[in-house]
């Protein structure tokens, strides 16, 4: 398939961890690819080396901060001016860290929402009339704790909630034309500041499947919701080992 044929999808947050597993799995699956990044350029670029080595003019990369509102729809400007056209959009960026009540301040609440719940919509926002000429969707990425509180992570929770809802008003809004829909995955990559391994095994424990979660699990979802999912719409996917169920 020609370069202009292939469908394009925009990716926040590419360069690690699960979103570069999507990244991965959406270019093999013949995806043409728009890669954000915030602070991490290098492992973009070194992501987007692989990918082009594997199907030249194939990628192009974006970096921007997502908590600057008016950046957005300049990062899906882009995108179309690079590619003409586009046919996804995966919301994966993300800001994670503890907020325990008491200490949490206005910042928490701003940076958090930003990331996690702005920036989602308001590119969304910015990308539906591209999408909707496509009949293309969009994948949020949520979490299992949308639903349920995580402990000294109240605003985070909260935020994701948002996404959530966001994900739904959004199915009703740009239906028929564009499909919304979310994944909230489990425990599929540890915080990188650790977690005790007394913890991650009780967790393990309590998940039926009897494991963790990988990224290309996550990035398997999406793709579905992406390609093979054409009557799903305003769903939100548990990618958990079934933990949810507990």
């Amino acid at each position: 398939m020609a370069n202009g044929e292939r469908p394009v999808v925009l990716i926040t947050g590419a360069a690690r961890r699960v979103g570069a597993a999507i990244a991965r799995v959406l270019h093999g699956a013949g995806y043409d690819l728009a890669l954000h990044c915030r602070h991490s350029r290098a492992e973009l670029d070194a992501l987007i080396a692989a990918l082009e080595t594997a199907r030249p003019h194939s990628t192009h990369a974006l970096q921007a901060e997502l908590a600057e509102a008016e950046r957005l729809p300049a990062l899906v400007d882009a995108a179309v001016a690079r590619f003409g056209r586009l046919d996804g959009l995966v919301n994966n960026a993300s800001a994670f860290r503890p907020t325990p009540i008491g200490a949490i301040t206005p910042t928490d609440w701003d940076e958090l929402f930003a990331a996690n719940a702005r920036a989602p919509l308001f590119l969304a926002q910015a990308a539906a009339p591209h999408l909707a000429a496509r009949h293309g969707a969009i994948v949020n990425l949520i979490d299992i704790y949308a639903e349920r509180p995580l402990p000294c992570h109240s605003v985070y929770g909260m935020a994701k909630a948002a996404l959530a809802m966001a994900t739904k008003a959004l199915a009703q809004e740009l239906a028929p034309a564009v499909r919304v829909n979310g994944v909230a995955p489990g425990a599929v990559l540890w915080p990188e500041a650790g977690k005790d391994r007394g913890d991650r095994q009780a967790l393990i424990a309590r998940t039926p499947l009897q494991r963790c979660g990988t990224p290309e699990d996550v990035a398997g979802a999406v793709l579905w919701l992406l390609r093979d999912a054409p009557f799903v719409t305003g769903q939100i996917i548990r990618v958990d080992g079934g933990r949810s169920l507990a």
